[in-house]
């Protein structure tokens, strides 16, 4: 459990990337996607930073 803990983060951050390839490979309608992996990109770097200080 502690490994998932220590690279939820990361998969954060991979899904954020996942979801800006899908807004660019299909025309953009709206700027919901952008500001949804904004918000996965700095969550997933915050949540990398705060796990991994309280985990180690």
């Amino acid at each position: 459990m502690n490994q998932f803990l220590k690279n939820f983060g990361i998969i954060l951050i991979i899904i954020g990337v996942a979801v800006l390839a899908f807004y660019t490979i299909n025309s953009p309608v709206s700027n919901t996607p952008l500001v949804f992996a904004g918000i996965l990109m700095i969550g997933g770097i915050a949540a990398h930073v705060i796990l991994n200080k309280l985990i180690s």
